[in-house]
Parts: structure tokens; sequence; C-alpha cells
């Protein structure tokens, strides 16, 4: 038996880590994999055959450990905060996806609970799909990514309703499912005042008695027994157990140890987690694809549709500008992992038949298939579909300026936030005519009732940038931090206007290289002005004079940032989580007895042509900045030399006379 369930594992982990490694190669989301797993080894395909109530019984914390964070999210102080914008689109995408996908499954035959659970199963929208997509290619902090990724969260939560009301949807019936619904509801007020109560009193003196131990061990122990106590307490009362950790995550989110019990949890959430896509992938029959494809595809394409035309109109109602709302519609479209969770549910509870069961789940499978490409073309297809009407409102040549300026040698900032605005207001007092484009309807409004020359536009379409007078204007200044927006109006500009100047900010120096290679005439990396301004004021109050101070900046601007650049990356390789592995960086190299090249002259090691600098030289514990060509190379020298990983590797090698006799 013991050697039996050791080789079920077995084969159930080697082909999880071949399937998931090769699908993030192809960068395909891991769900999919963990889906095709299932597929492989369940009974409806050739080949070994896992034990289907060995992985259910497993799978099914999985999706208590996925509840159990979603809660840690959202404190009830944070939903009461949110409640008007997200909370409130969330909830309406999900009510309205559920009831037209049910009314029309009605319409076409199907019983009201099947048609109620496929509804519930369509209004997901996949969160790890969408954030990952969008972070791929630069928009993750546009304003339809930041929409849709909060929007697909807040499913999550307005989705534990149907973990309550679905397994209580199998009783015969219409009053009989009333009076089960309306037992539900107690039964789930219940369980929320009792963990509300324990969560209140309780829980925070817990965990400061554990966290007093200094003992991870423990702390992870207390974390899975809160939120397994949880679960068994609301399976207790004849409730889902996710809505129990549901609950006692929202409980934890509102303590300071909302974010380390996160970490904790993670390891187990993520491995259960694919083990319950593992589960679902069991269920899927492959022979019955030639007969449900069509039924499939169909789903597929109406789930699609609807939720773009919803989410699109429901963005739209809360004032958000249309080509916005088109994009947050078309973000949200696809299906997501929480529907196989409620069709899990459903099936466990027996409140769907298999076959549409199948249906619905092939559906959702063709949605996230297709939901990659989807995200990818959102702005091109936006761009086709609808024209910018404040393009149209922008002054014509000659037209006077809301600042009484004419529309000629004027600066064209993109992005009129924080950053847009402090330039805006340099130039103005300065009497430098502007003109501003930002996507924020309400900052645009504010800002034109104030006077100042703002229009809603997006400066990424050639058709703005035009009629703002791109081809007039004395500098382009891109201060949003969309990179993919700021990428596609370089391309545009180095194209038509090659003689216009053109000014970027970003964040830090990853993408500075990108973005002159852009054609940017020149990159401002914030982490980096703010390292040289805290410099700055670190010497003048040691009593630097001014002028050397000032000198200083100036050359670390006219050499592009260089002392900045020269860091020591960590432990980890990089400086920070998001930096590029590839950027420059120093590395200290002490020179051996071995070494063949004492006695050498700096000169002769020729390391501008190998494409690395020598930056300083410590010999008998004193520091010299920028050696001389001249410097005679002795034992127990370390070069300090700056390069990129690639370039340094084979100069480190050479200088510590690895291989050498």
């Amino acid at each position: 038996m013991l050697e039996h369930t050791l080789v079920q594992l077995l084969l159930l982990l080697g082909l999880t880590v071949f399937v998931v490694l090769l699908f993030q190669r192809l960068r395909i989301p891991p769900s999919l994999g963990y889906l095709l797993v299932g597929v492989l080894l369940g009974a409806h395909t050739a080949g070994p055959v896992l034990e289907e109530n060995y992985i259910k019984l497993i799978a099914e914390f999985g999706i208590v450990f996925l509840l159990f964070t979603i809660g840690l999210s959202f404190s009830l102080s944070q939903i009461y905060a949110l409640r008007h914008l997200i909370l409130g689109l969330g909830t309406a995408q999900v009510a309205l996806t559920t009831a037209v996908v049910a009314l029309l499954l009605w319409g076409l035959g199907l019983d009201g609970i099947t048609a109620f659970v496929i509804g519930a199963v369509f209004a997901q929208s996949s969160t790890t799909l969408i954030s990952k997509q969008l972070g791929e290619q630069g928009e993750d902090q546009t304003r339809h990514g930041k929409l849709g990724t909060t929007l697909s969260v807040f499913q999550d939560i307005t989705a534990v309703p149907f973990v309550i009301i679905i397994p209580v949807l199998g009783v015969a019936g219409a009053q009989q499912v009333a009076g089960a619904l309306g037992i539900a509801l107690v039964k789930a007020l219940a369980a929320f005042a009792l963990v509300f109560l324990v969560g209140r009193y309780l829980l925070r003196r817990f965990f400061h008695l554990v966290s007093e131990q200094r003992s991870a061990e423990l702390f992870t122990l207390t974390v899975l027994f809160v939120s397994l106590i949880a679960a068994w307490t609301t399976m207790s009362l004849g409730l889902s157990m996710a809505f129990g950790a549901f609950l006692a995550g929202m409980m934890l989110g509102e303590t300071e140890f909302r974010h380390q019990v996160e970490s904790t949890i993670r390891p187990f959430r993520d491995v259960l987690l694919g083990l319950f896509f593992v589960s679902i992938g069991m269920l899927v029959n492959p022979a019955l694809l030639p007969d449900i494809w069509l039924q499939a595809l169909l789903g597929a394409a109406a789930l699609l549709l609807i939720k773009l035309v919803l989410v699109t109109l429901i963005v739209r109602w809360a004032r958000v500008d249309l080509p916005t709302a088109f994009r947050t519609g078309m973000v949200l479209a696809v299906g997501g992992e929480f529907g196989f969770a409620l069709l899990a549910i459903a099936l466990e509870a027996r409140v769907i038949a298999p076959l549409p069961a199948q249906v619905a789940l092939t559906a959702v499978l063709f949605s996230m298939i297709l939901a990659p490409f989807l995200i990818r073309f959102n702005q091109p297809l936006a761009s086709r579909l609808f024209s910018h009407p404040a393009a149209q409102n922008l002054p014509e040549p000659g037209q006077e300026l809301p600042g009484g300026n004419r529309l000629d040698r004027h600066v064209i900032i993109c992005g009129f936030g924080r950053i847009g605005q402090i330039v805006g207001h340099f130039l103005e007092n300065e009497h430098i005519p502007y003109l501003a484009l930002d996507l924020d309807s309400r900052r645009v409004r504010d800002a034109r009732l104030s006077g100042e020359p703002v229009f809603f536009a997006d400066s990424a379409d050639p058709a703005v940038l035009d009629a703002a007078g791109a081809e007039r204007a004395r500098l382009l200044l891109i201060s949003h931090d969309d990179l993919s927006a700021a990428l596609k109006t370089l391309s545009f500009v180095r194209r038509y206007h090659p003689e216009l100047p053109v000014m970027v900010r970003t964040r830090d120096e990853t993408h500075v290289e990108e973005l002159r290679a852009a054609g940017a005439t020149e990159v401002i990396p914030e982490t980096l002005e703010a390292g040289m301004m805290m410099a700055s004021h670190a010497m003048l109050s040691l009593r630097v004079p001014l002028h050397k101070v000032a000198g200083y900046i100036q050359q670390q601007r006219t050499s592009r940032y260089q002392m900045m650049k020269q860091l020591f990356p960590g432990s980890s390789g990089v400086l920070e989580e998001n930096a590029d592995v590839h950027a420059d960086r120093l590395q200290p190299v002490r020179l051996p007895a071995h070494s063949p090249v004492l006695g050498q002259r700096l000169a002769q090691l020729e390391l501008a042509g190998q494409g690395v600098m020598a930056t300083a030289l410590v010999r008998d514990g004193r520091r010299q900045l920028s050696p001389g060509p001249d410097t005679e190379l002795r034992e127990g020298d370390v070069l300090v030399l700056f390069g990129s990983p690639d370039e340094l590797e084979p100069v480190r090698a050479r200088l510590a006379g690895d291989g050498a006799d």
C-alpha cells in the first residue's frame, strides 16, 4: 500500500514538474499546465491513472488556502472604503454576467439550477492570467490594467456567496430551495459573527503570544491551525470549508501579522492549488470533445462577448472614458480559475450533470487559451474602434491655448500626474507655452477649470500627437510611467519627427537603455535622481562647497549616471526585485599569487576593449579611485571592475588565474 502510494506521488510530481517547466518556458500560464497533467493522468485517457479520491482529498485544501489568502488581502475596513467604485463595479459585473448567461441558457432549454451554476462559473475571471499578461506587456500600471486587475480580485470576493449558495441548490422543490438558502444564510451570518468575535478579540493576542517565541516553525503551525479550524467551523455548520477560511483570512487581514501570514501560507497554497487544478483536469473527458467542441466553442465565444460588453458598459457608467472601458472589458472577458472551483463544488453537491459541466469546463478552457491574445491586442483594437474625441478638440495651429499662448514652439507633456504638473508649473513661470495630454478625465476637468492647457487624449495615439502639433513642438516630455505607451510614442515620434527632442521619465535604470534605443533623447530615472539629491544634501551638510557638489551632480548627468550605476548587486544577483539581471554592475577581483597578470601595467590588460572598466584599486587596505594606466599590478591587489555580467566573467577568470597551473 505504501509503495503504491509512493509510486502515485512520484508519478504526479514528476509529470507536473516537467509540464509546468515546459509551459513556463513557453510563457503559458502554469494553471493550464496543471490542467493538462490532470487530463493525462485522469481515467479518461490512456496511460497511468491516479486515484481520483486520493487527489481530491488533498486538492480541496487548495481552495481553502486560496480563499484564506484572498481574505488576507481584503480586511473589512478596506472593503468598506472601496465599496462605491471597485466593489460596486465588481459586484455588478458578477451579478449581471451570472443573470444574463443563466437567462440565455434557461431560454435554450437548460434547467434553472444548471443555468445558474454555469452563469456563476462564466462570471469569474483569471486574476493570475490577467496580472501576468499585463505585467509582461508593461500595462499593469495603466488605468485599464489597474481596473482590470482590481476588479478580477474583487470578483473572487463576490464569488464567496456562490460557495454558500451552490451546495444547497440540489434540494428538490422551490420552497425547499428557498428554505435551504435561508438556513444557509443564517448559518453564514452565525459563522461570520463567530469568526469575527474570535478574530477581533483573540486572534491578535494569540499571534502576539506566538510571535514572541520567535519560532518560524511555531508560526507556520499556528497559521495552518487557524485557517483549518475556521474551515472546520463552517463545515460543521453545513457550509463550505472555503467560506470559513475566507472569514479567518479577512480577520487576520486587519492585524499587523497579515504579510507574514501570507508569506507563510503561500507555499502550501500554491502547491495544493496546483493539485486542485490537476483534479479539475481529471474531470476533462477528451473522448467527449468531438461531440461537444462546437457547444464549448460557442460557449467560450458567448462568455468573452457577454463579459466584454457588460464590463465596458459598467465601467463606462462609472464615468470612465469609452476606450479605457473597452480595454478593461477585453482584459476581464477571460474565464477564471475560480470558475473551476465553483464547478467542482457543484459537481460535488450533484447540482449539475456531468455533460453540461464538461461543456462549461471546456468553454472556460477555450477562453483562457484565447485570453492572452485578447489582452495583448487590447490597445490596437481599441484604437481602431474608437477615435479619441479629445484629439478633435485640441487647438489648431496658431489657435490660443487656455494659458494665452499659441500652439507653436511649445512643449508637449504626455501625462499630467505629479511630475507632469510640476514641469508644467515651471514652464508657466518661464512663460514657455505647453500642452498636456492625460487620460484621467477628472484631472483633466479640474486642470482645465483652473485654466491650464490640459486635454483628455491618449498620447500613444499618432493622431493625437499630430493634433497636438508635434511637428512644431520644441520638446516632448513623457512624464507617465506606462512603459508600453512610452515606447509606442517614441516609435511614432522617431519615425515622423526625428528632430523633436524627447525626454522620458522612468522609475529606475531598468529600462533606460531600452528607452534610449527606442529614440529617447534623455531618460531621467527617478531612483538615480533621488540618490543624487540625497548625496548632494549629505555633502552640503558636511560643508562641502556648493560649486563642488554642483560639479559632481553635473558630471554624473553628463556621464549618464555612471557612478550611480556602479553598484554591487547583493546575494540575489540583482539590486532590486524588478532590476535587470543583465545590467552593468561592480565586481571586485583579488589577484592571487598565481595570477598571470602580476607585474603587468593596467594598460596592458586592455580592459576597455573588453567592455570593462577599472573603477578602483585596493592595495594594503588603501582604496585608490580610477587607477592610472601605468599602475603595476601586485599580488593581493583588489581591482574593482565595472561592466555587464557577460563581459565581467572572462575578465575575472583571467585576472584570478582560473585554470592556471
